[in-house]
């Protein structure tokens, strides 16, 4: 891994992901733009300098392991891994169309690179927990990572996962919580003109971090926008014993981070970007040469 905090590289990554996720799903006619937004500058860390990978052999089996247990946030996944040389970025243009690589959701079937097939929320920790515990019996030493997200805790499999994580004392597994605070719908309140609640997560009067380090896991806060904390979080999780406490990095991050017009705001969770948010997108994002 390269230790080297020179994060310039990485934060020009993070804008021309940004940039492909939104013109993307504006070009597919359909997606999600808001969580793979929050996600984008935790996935650039994994993939540009965190596991160990080999995008020419994506099926190398000492490589370390990622799930996107927020399968929706398909095409922050997509395009981090055609930036890194998985794919062509010019097939990020195929997003969402019949018999296409890059389905809305991960189909392990169809893109190699994908560890498995998420979408059903709240399986890929528990996926990520089988992948561990087999490392450990076969004496493997690669490392899993599983991203959740805060409003997919609503689902009970993902409890039992943590609850199960310790017992097996898998240090060889993390959890990234995308804890962007944001959902599409929420608790119903009465006083909501809209019917559709309170879209704030759940969480978020709630010690997460101590009913996680209660359960028996390894507690790592940080912003989920800055390399300089991403990085060492992961590093730091990767250097732990492999049979020991599993990981969990609570990431604070923003949905719909780097736009102006997007940031914390829940209609874009899943909209489409129109020509004028575009060329608005591209000047905030200091996109040159623009896809078409």
């Amino acid at each position: 891994m390269n230790a080297d905090s020179n994060y310039s590289e990485l934060e020009e990554l993070s804008r021309r992901g940004r940039w492909l996720v939104l013109s993307t799903v504006a070009g597919s006619g359909a997606g999600h733009v808001g969580g793979p937004m929050s996600a984008m500058d935790l996935l650039i860390s994994l993939f540009f300098r965190g596991m160990d990978i080999k995008p020419e052999e994506p099926g190398w089996p000492d490589r370390d392991r990622f799930i996107l247990s927020k399968g929706h946030a398909a095409i922050g996944l997509y395009t981090v891994m055609a930036l890194r040389g998985f794919f062509p970025v010019e097939e990020l243009k195929t997003f969402d169309k019949g018999n296409s690589r890059l389905q809305g959701h991960p189909d392990v079937t169809k893109l190699p690179g994908l560890e498995t097939s998420t979408g059903s929320l709240g399986m890929g920790l528990s996926v990520g927990l089988g992948f561990a515990l087999g490392a450990q019996r076969k004496q493997q030493r690669f490392h899993t990572f599983v991203m959740v997200g805060d409003g997919e805790l609503q689902e009970g499999m993902v409890w039992e996962a943590l609850h199960v994580a310790p017992r097996y004392q898998l240090g060889n597994l993390t959890a990234i919580l995308d804890w962007n605070g944001l959902q599409q719908f929420g608790w119903l309140k009465h006083q909501d003109g809209d019917g559709r609640g309170d879209r704030r997560d759940p969480w978020n009067n709630v010690d997460l971090a101590t009913i996680f380090a209660n359960l028996g896991w390894r507690v790592v806060l940080i912003d989920g926008h800055r390399f300089d904390e991403i990085l060492p979080a992961i590093q730091e999780s990767k250097a732990q014993p492999p049979v020991g406490r599993p990981t969990m990095i609570l990431a604070r991050t923003l949905k719909g981070k780097g736009l102006s017009f997007t940031e914390g705001k829940f209609e874009w969770h899943s909209k489409v970007a129109n020509a004028t948010e575009l060329d608005l997108a591209r000047r905030e994002l200091q996109i040159v040469e623009a896809v078409k």
